[in-house]
């Protein structure tokens, strides 16, 4: 898929403590700044997607350690959004149990 039609990405919490308040606080600061509109769902088939701009949605998803979760984002910056964003999530937080 091309950036401004959209696309979507696989990434594995790697936090010892999931997707916490921290880490998804910090997800949300980071999908702030693309234009790209960003939603998140866990791997399995029918899963619910959620705001990546919205730190209680992420948070809904309990995504614990090891989750699998699936990232898509559509507009000019899609790609770069997802590659950043993946690296929030599948790089641990130094100081914070993971």
């Amino acid at each position: 898929m091309n950036d401004a039609a959209g696309c979507e990405r696989v990434f594995t919490v790697q936090h010892k403590l999931g997707l916490h308040a921290r880490p998804a606080g910090r997800f949300v600061a980071l999908a702030s700044k693309f234009q790209a509109d960003v939603e998140v769902a866990r791997e399995a088939e029918g899963a619910e997607w959620v705001s990546g701009r919205s730190v209680l949605s992420l948070l809904s998803l309990a995504a614990g350690f090891g989750t699998r979760l699936r990232l898509r984002a559509a507009g000019t910056d899609a790609a770069e959004a997802l590659a950043a964003l993946g690296q929030v999530l599948e790089t641990p937080i130094q100081g914070d149990g993971g």
